[in-house]
């Protein structure tokens, strides 16, 4: 298997990060065949979480309001480029008479923890029916009660959630939670700066000297300390505290000799462009939007591994719409409605039959590794293994000191 991203399987995109999603906006992007991971650094805080909001009510108001209330993050749904509308929320208001108040307001994971956290802590409602964390928050809302378990009667499409999917490891039997995307991280270069050199593996990345100085981390701790253990030879879903130590000493050795130019959110996409970064740990989402301007940029997965995430929609505490919020994950797990999501955003479906869906309406799409990868690309994707309250606080706060410029 070929792990450059072929800049010839050209496919509809307009979907980027902030801290793991970006602002920018792009309408195409190049297909790739790539693997990776998620998570978003910060301060733990106590696995007590105040009152557990989850075992207090609020009235469900969805039999008698017609709404919604939706946060995501940017630029992580189907856009109309030409009207700048939203079709599949366009389509379920239509077909169900419920409104959708959808906002990107989730920028970074702990960042929205930290505005709803207060309210959930109080029992109070967010103003929010559902939104999407990634798999480690979904962790933490679960363990502090801060979401409510889904009435499946109300998700008949559940059924749908690919296997792989299926039992997860912070929600088993996906009780609390159902994946909205899923996707990658791996390394991405610049050919221009690397003088023609392919970058392929994490060791090059942290001592090639001829990238001295050209070199960004992610400052996401799972990525970047994930794709270092594995590059170690650890394994991510059961590794250590020396483990971990280990991976921290490793970046510290490069970061002392100058080998990094820093740790970045998404910010690293336009020096990459620009060569100013010749190689770096990225998402690819990103890259792939990069690489609609400037097809030869690099982008691999690393024989070593990397990791995987996903972002899952969860109902939280005491919201005023639970009902209309399990319609509206019934609805994008409808195959016909996910196809014409990942057709756009080009994540990985998480929903059995959208690509059988897209073989037909774009095929490119469907044979694109990153959006339906094969059982040999998903055999390098490893999930960094959920944190107890207690490590997440010690490993954060370690991060954090390292990264510190």
């Amino acid at each position: 298997m070929n792990d450059q991203i072929p800049p010839t399987l050209s496919v509809s995109l307009a979907r980027g990060l902030l801290s793991r999603r970006t602002l920018m906006i792009g309408a195409a992007g190049l297909g790739v065949t790539t693997l990776a991971a998620c998570g978003s650094k910060g301060r733990s805080p106590s696995a007590s979480g105040g009152t557990s909001a989850s075992a207090k009510s609020a009235q469900d108001m969805s039999g008698s309001e017609k709404l919604v209330n939706w946060s995501n993050w940017p630029e992580y749904i189907d856009v109309d480029d030409k009207t700048q509308k939203r079709p599949t929320l366009e389509a379920f208001t239509k077909q169900t008479g419920i409104k959708v108040n959808y906002t990107e307001d989730y920028n970074d994971n702990d960042e929205f923890y930290a505005k709803v956290r207060p309210l959930l802590a109080a029992g109070n409602d967010t103003g929010r029916d559902v939104w999407c964390s990634t798999d480690w928050m979904v962790a933490r809302l679960i363990r502090q009660g801060y979401v409510q378990k889904l009435d499946l009667a109300n998700i008949p499409n559940h059924g749908n959630v690919e296997d792989s999917l299926k039992n997860v490891e912070f929600d088993p039997g996906r009780v609390y939670s159902l994946p909205w995307q899923s996707g990658f991280a791996g390394i991405a270069y610049n050919p221009k700066a690397t003088g023609g050199k392919k970058i392929e593996s994490v060791d090059q990345l942290l001592t090639d000297p001829s990238l001295k100085g050209k070199v960004t981390l992610l400052s996401e701790m799972r990525d970047s300390v994930g794709l270092v253990m594995l590059a170690m030879g650890k394994d991510i879903t059961k590794f250590t505290d020396a483990d971990f130590n280990a991976a921290i000493d490793e970046i510290k050795k490069a970061k002392d000799a100058g080998q990094l130019r820093g740790f970045t959110g998404n910010e690293y996409t336009k020096p990459l462009a620009a060569g100013d970064i010749a190689a770096c740990i990225a998402w690819t989402g990103d890259v792939v939007q990069l690489q609609a301007e400037n097809p030869s940029l690099g982008y691999v997965l690393p024989q070593t591994g990397c990791t995987l995430w996903s972002d899952n929609f969860v109902i939280p505490a005491m919201a005023k719409h639970k009902k209309n919020a399990e319609t509206l994950i019934n609805y994008y797990y409808d195959p016909k409605v996910m196809a014409q999501v990942v057709d756009y955003v080009n994540y990985i479906a998480p929903v059995k039959g959208a690509k059988e869906v897209l073989v037909k309406e774009d095929p490119s799409v469907a044979k694109n590794q990153l959006i339906f990868p094969d059982p040999q690309t998903l055999s390098r994707a490893h999930v960094f293994r959920g944190l107890t309250p207690a490590e997440e606080t010690k490993y954060s706060a370690k991060w954090a000191e390292l990264t510190a410029s």
